[in-house]
């Protein structure tokens, strides 16, 4: 049986997401996967969370167990004999250890940098705030809060869409593409009762990604998070 490669706790997931139009992610998309669209429309997630407990194949690396974690991503699909599997793709993943950064992109060409990261969480009565910074002096942030408990998304919702992904795809600049499959239950959420944004990412992540993180997002959702499991990548075949 594979064991995986990674281990770990995802947890106090924000997931701001945002309508794009297709093209703009046909750069960006693997070989062998095509977009992954809700009700027609195509979307782009800004999300920050925190690695808790952090495992690589076994092995606890002192210093890279607890930390956060901001990823832009979107949404993808491969058909696998008869089955549809739904996965995201990175655009870029920020981490505050140099490390993780520069052997994710050396084995698996994954798009990670390093920068400073911070985050806050609060509870107050039936109150949860998250809140997540990056970037020298902390310019970026993204803060949301909820309420009262979470939920199981309702199948075929939006939220559903959104965090229900269980394969991931690289995009490797020679070679074929790369799947890795992701092991969790099911995610708990809530729907952000407030929600807000903080920088300029024209710089950060263009023009046309910068541009749509000014505007309000089309949704935020908040997951619990849970235990998962990361398994070896492989080469797509075809």
């Amino acid at each position: 049986m594979q064991k995986p490669f990674l281990e770990a706790v995802w947890s106090d997931l924000i997931l701001a997401n945002y309508v794009v139009p297709p093209e703009w992610l046909l750069p960006h998309l693997p070989a062998g996967t095509e977009l992954d669209l809700f009700s027609g429309r195509c979307y782009v997630s800004l999300v920050g969370f925190l690695f808790l407990n952090t495992r690589v194949r076994g092995l606890a690396i002192p210093g890279h167990i607890n930390f956060e974690e901001v990823n832009l991503r979107f949404y993808v699909k491969r058909e696998v004999n008869g089955e549809t599997r739904r996965a995201v793709v990175f655009i870029r993943e920020i981490v505050p250890r140099l490390l993780i950064a520069k052997v994710a992109n050396w084995l698996y060409e994954e798009p990670y940098f390093a920068l400073p990261m911070r985050h806050a969480i609060q509870e107050r009565d039936h109150t949860r705030i998250l809140e997540y910074g990056w970037g020298r002096g902390f310019p970026y942030a993204m803060r949301a809060e909820v309420e009262d408990e979470p939920q199981l998304p309702e199948p075929g919702s939006e939220a559903h869409f959104i965090v229900e992904h269980y394969w991931g795809y690289t995009k490797r600049s020679k070679g074929p593409t790369s799947e890795y499959r992701v092991a969790h239950p099911p995610w708990l959420v809530w729907n952000a009762a407030s929600f807000e944004l903080q920088g300029d990412f024209v710089p950060f992540y263009g023009q046309h990604f910068g541009a749509v993180l000014q505007q309000p997002p089309e949704s935020v959702v908040v997951a619990k998070g849970s235990s998962v499991e990361v398994y070896p990548g492989q080469r797509l075949k075809d």
